[in-house]
């Protein structure tokens, strides 16, 4: 009899075994709409700020931590540091940061990659486009650098964007100079909008204002570290860390103040005011969401798939401090509703896209890439 039952057990350990051999292990959640589970992709990615998807199911990442950047083959797994890419200064919030391909990627190459440069002495952000030659970034152009350069390693934004040949791009207020976001002679706290090959529009706001960084295309932003078009209207999305508490969401339009830090919804870090501590004043944007307290935001997507036809138009956010990705439901242009998926994850999620499969991928830090798939 126990003869039989440690062969019994024997041959379903063998069993079990051999189902799982090659098997990609998921873990099931449920939500409002849709029933999900996710599957991982490639893990030992520290931090993965930025994420792209390429033809031939090739994925490129860049770990903020080291300044590379990394590419996944999504049927295998497999990762490649990819070689030729500009040094970062991967010093507190800098590194190798966003990661985009033109719309047009497969009949020009361009990659778009945002990254912290400089020293401890002065560092600032710059954004490069290169194209990829086989495992190497070749072709390299500096087509932005933001200024003025900064001790502080901390606040860069930052997110990138492409419609109909602009380049829209993030940077943050650099934390101590945050009073830096409410004037236009810098590029301090404030969206961009240049040409996809660096030059700038003369039809942006600031381009006939004395002193005022051409480039700028709103200002009055903190740290944003998430933008995207609405791909059902084009309409311009940005979300931005508060200090403690106020993380906003915005519609972005050319030429508007969004406040900070003159008005906000949060306090500082020391528990005391923002300035004068209002939250409203005459000529500066109120956010279209909040959160109060913050959840530290990080990436930004709209979904468009059939995955999950339920979350279709739906706006997801990835939030680090609190742990879950954020889900914004809206109507007529506004925000009417949130739900927090993946709250017993507990895992800080760095970055949220779709992909060309219509399923959504998130970075987690720590870290990993996982699919989001029906359940």
């Amino acid at each position: 009899m126990k003869d039989n039952l440690v062969g019994a057990a024997a041959l379903w350990l063998l069993v079990l075994l051999i189902s799982c051999r090659g098997e990609n292990p998921k873990l099931a959640f449920e939500s409002e709409e849709e029933n999900f589970a996710l599957e991982m992709v490639t893990d030992s990615i520290r931090v993965p700020f930025g994420m792209c998807f390429l033809p031939n199911h090739q994925m490129l990442v860049t770990n903020r931590f080291s300044g590379e950047i990394i590419r996944i083959d999504l049927a295998s797994g497999t990762k490649k540091v990819l070689k030729g890419i500009p040094k970062s200064y991967c010093r507190g919030d800098g590194g190798a940061l966003d990661i985009l391909p033109h719309p047009e990627y497969e009949k020009n190459g361009w990659l778009y990659f945002a990254h912290s440069i400089g020293d401890s002495i002065a560092s600032t952000m710059a954004i490069e486009r290169g194209k990829l030659k086989g495992d190497s970034l070749s072709q390299i152009e500096r087509i932005f650098t933001a200024l003025p350069y900064y001790s502080s390693p901390s606040h860069y934004g930052m997110r990138m964007a492409i419609k109909e040949g602009y380049l829209f791009f993030t940077m943050g207020d650099r934390y101590d100079l945050k009073d830096s976001a409410q004037t236009l002679n810098n590029h301090l706290g404030k969206v961009m909008r240049i040409f996809d090959d660096g030059r700038i529009p003369n039809d942006n706001p600031f381009v006939g204002t004395a002193n005022a960084r051409h480039e700028i295309w709103s200002y009055g932003h903190r740290n944003p570290q998430g933008l995207t078009l609405n791909p059902n209207t084009q309409e311009l999305w940005l979300h931005e860390h508060g200090p403690k508490g106020g993380d906003e969401v915005n519609h972005i339009k050319p030429g508007l103040n969004y406040g900070w830090p003159i008005i906000c919804h949060g306090i500082d870090y020391d528990d005391t005011p923002i300035g004068e501590g209002i939250t409203h004043a005459e000529g500066m944007e109120q956010p279209n969401h909040y959160y109060v307290p913050s959840i530290a935001p990080s990436g930004m997507e709209f979904y468009s798939g059939n995955a999950f036809k339920k979350w279709k138009g739906s706006l997801f956010i990835g939030a680090m401090a609190k742990t879950h990705l954020n889900r914004l439901v809206l109507k007529n242009g506004k925000i009417i509703h949130e739900e927090r998926l993946l709250e017993d994850f507990g895992k800080r999620i760095r970055v949220v896209r779709q992909g060309p499969d219509g399923h959504l991928y998130i970075g987690v830090d720590g870290g990993a890439i996982y699919k989001l798939i029906p359940n």
